[in-house]
């Protein structure tokens, strides 16, 4: 029944941002971990890093190796590479074997990190060289059980994720940044239009200045962007002399003790996030914001949400893969500029969603209650299982709301729902909303297959997405999109 009101909807809504994709097409497979059959299992395999001490398994923090490839990120003055790479962020297969045989045939006597599955070459997984002291038989059922697919970077190539490997720039894509670049040369850049165009993916060239712009930190007119950048930017850097070194005082010192042990837990799997220069970066602007916001403070998860500005600003300066990029070899200035704006960008954001952090974090509370109610609604079906199961939403829900699902989706995925967050209105506070409602919905299988209480909770904190590109976040949101036009302005679905 809820599939044929899906095809409905969008049969009768051929216009709404989410229609471009087909009804029929089928959804990637993604992969499903299996049942863990004890809380320590799955405390092995879940990434959550609050819950890890700075002690506790040094290999987990170790840096990955991940194997060469080619640089796709171009800032948007910079002509694009001859030969691009395919929309998983990979080399084609035939540059893949190519690869592969040259690495063998120079190092005959290494490990070249490719293997062979099925008459394909395959890179392993850094988890696998962390565990090569097994047998080449025990070796080899490892890579024949994984699903032989595009192997997808955390960060690198974070706009042309696709798992379905399609080619990078198609001629609709090409339409597509071109208008962009139409829309961002004009003298006054309508915003609207901008927003209209942005809902379904930002393409990366452009991407840093058009969410300086859709955020309300750069002007539309073109004339005052110059002026308007360098007084922010200076403004910033003028609090850092001003409020910086009283991080020590005895008032602030507790605010700054709790941000200096969270930053090094930020994505720690990304050894960008693990740079000295960076976790600087990241202390100043977090402590900045608190001690401008003395009504919320620092809260734990906001340190989330810087990442992905920094990391599209960054892309502006980087071609290699921008999770290995040693940030303290750009210019000063560049560096300078890159922290300013994530700043500004990240105070617009928290502005509109700061009840979230104050005392009690009421707008947290008030938007799991309010997802409770919508699932109720949209699929009784999990609803009353979790009853049954006596799962509380808040169990698992309070950290979506907190992070807006950042510890759920990769890094490259996050990137590409915020450029729809910031397209809606109301992105970050109300549609953020019906995303999760869709979320959940998503693993509607997997929940109603777990037997009890705590399979239910590994299931829903540690869900499997790590394999998630843009054609998944890109279904995520056309249903969050059906959702909201269906319940937000009816109030009498949406309540009992």
């Amino acid at each position: 029944m809820a599939t044929d009101n899906r095809i409905n909807f969008w049969r009768k809504n051929a216009k709404v941002p989410g229609s471009r994709f087909p009804k029929d097409t089928p959804k990637a497979n993604s992969l499903r971990s299996k049942k863990a059959s004890s809380f320590h299992e799955f405390a092995r395999s879940t990434n959550d890093a609050w819950d890890i001490d700075d002690e506790e398994d040094e290999d987990f923090f170790a840096p990955c190796h991940p194997a060469t490839l080619p640089p796709t990120l171009q800032s948007a003055n910079r002509a694009p590479p001859s030969s691009p790479p395919d929309c998983s962020g990979n080399l084609r297969a035939s540059e893949q074997l190519d690869v592969a045989a040259a690495e063998l045939r120079l190092r005959p006597d290494q490990d070249t990190g490719f293997g062979h599955v099925n008459g394909r070459v395959v890179v392993k997984s850094n988890s696998e060289a962390l565990l090569n002291t097994n047998t080449e038989r025990s070796t080899l059922q490892k890579q024949q059980s994984l699903p032989v697919r595009p192997i997808i970077p955390l960060v690198a190539r974070i706009s042309d994720q696709n798992s379905s490997g399609a080619p990078i720039m198609t001629v609709r894509d090409k339409s597509r940044l071109d208008k962009f670049k139409y829309l961002l040369s004009c003298p006054n850049t309508e915003l609207e239009e901008l927003r209209k165009h942005s809902w379904s993916g930002i393409p990366r060239e452009v991407r840093p200045i058009t969410w300086r712009l859709l955020s309300g930190y750069l002007p539309a007119n073109m004339e005052r962007r110059v002026q308007v950048l360098k007084r922010k930017r200076d403004e910033y850097f003028g609090f850092i002399e001003q409020y910086y070194h009283s991080r020590t005082d005895e008032t602030y010192r507790e605010t700054y003790r709790q941000i200096h042990i969270d930053i090094p837990r930020t994505n720690p799997l990304i050894p960008l996030f693990q740079q000295p220069a960076v976790q600087e970066v990241f202390e100043r602007i977090l402590f900045i914001w608190a001690i401008r916001h003395p009504a919320s403070g620092y809260v734990q998860g906001i340190n989330d949400l810087v990442t992905p500005f920094f990391v599209v600003f960054l892309s502006e300066f980087v071609e290699e893969d921008v999770e290995n990029f040693d940030v303290a070899s750009l210019p000063l200035d560049t560096q300078r500029n890159i922290e300013a704006d994530s700043f500004w960008c990240m105070t617009k954001l928290l502005d509109g969603i700061q009840d979230n952090y104050t005392f009690a974090q009421p707008g947290i509370q008030n938007k799991v209650k309010a997802l409770e109610e919508l699932v109720s609604r949209i699929d009784e079906d999990i609803h009353n299982y979790f009853k049954r199961n006596e799962v509380e939403y808040l169990q698992f829900a309070f950290r979506w709301m907190n992070n807006l699902l950042m510890r759920e989706l990769p890094l490259r995925c996050t990137i590409r729902l915020w450029d729809t967050y910031q397209a809606e209105q109301e992105g970050f506070s109300h549609f953020h909303l019906y995303v999760c409602a869709a979320f959940l919905i998503e693993w509607r299988k997997e929940i109603l297959s777990m037997v009890d209480f705590q399979g239910l909770l590994m299931l829903l904190q540690n869900l499997p997405t790590i394999h998630w590109g843009n054609e998944e976040v890109g279904l995520l949101l056309a249903e969050a999109y059906r959702l909201k036009y269906m319940f937000a302005d009816a109030p009498n679905h949406y309540k009992r």
